[in-house]
């Protein structure tokens, strides 16, 4: 129940809410921070349900999105109803949640990653509470993986990596954890790679930042 809002009023929102008998595995609400106990993430943890939260968003705020927010997604093991999902989000004076039929999609939108015209917020940033990984829900297109693939080669570049641990420890500090699990599913291109970086290191004394000779 947000701040403001009376026990009457929120009475008929729930009666109102078309949810409540709908079964989803994947459920989504949001938090306002000026009505969110304090320590809200606790909370969601004791519930044992997997969760990610979105970074808070601070930009972007018009119409029903008119002040600061995080958005949730929650996961259950099977799929559950909106009665029980909407106790989860009582717990932290969250909004009544909605069904997400495409996690992926939503997931997406909790950084703006499919709206350019709007604030893009890091995928570093969203919080994991109970072992939340998206990928163990969605499976990336094999566009997505070579875009991926692209991107880790460029951190290779950009980083002067030529040890598959160096560029795996440079992923965990930098919680880039989409990237970590498709560098450890396709370790074979990648060893080679930085494999052929360091033999031209070695052999042609070059800077592994740049590629240029080094005299």
């Amino acid at each position: 129940m947000s701040t403001g809002e009376s026990i009457a009023e929120n009475d008929n929102k729930v009666k109102k809410w078309k949810e409540e008998k709908v079964k989803a595995r994947y459920w989504a609400f949001i938090v306002y921070p000026d009505s969110v106990p304090e320590n809200w993430h606790d909370i969601l943890q004791k519930t044992g349900l997997e969760f990610a939260i979105s970074p808070i968003h601070d930009k972007d705020l018009k119409g029903d999105e008119g002040k600061p927010h995080w958005h949730v997604i929650a996961i259950w093991g099977n799929t559950t109803t909106g009665a029980t999902a909407r106790r989860v989000a009582e717990n932290v004076n969250a909004t009544l949640p909605t069904s997400v039929s495409a996690i992926k999609g939503y997931y997406a939108y909790l950084t703006h990653k499919n709206q350019q015209d709007k604030h893009q917020y890091l995928e570093s940033d969203i919080r994991f509470i109970n072992g939340f990984r998206i990928e163990n829900y969605v499976e990336l297109s094999s566009s997505e993986v070579e875009e991926m693939l692209d991107s880790l080669e460029d951190i290779i570049i950009t980083n002067g990596i030529t040890e598959y641990a160096n560029l795996i420890e440079y992923l965990k500090d930098n919680n880039m954890i989409t990237e970590r699990r498709i560098a450890r599913r396709h370790t074979y291109h990648l060893n080679a790679y930085l494999r052929s970086r360091r033999y031209r290191v070695e052999r042609m004394n070059t800077d592994p930042a740049t590629g240029e000779v080094i005299d």
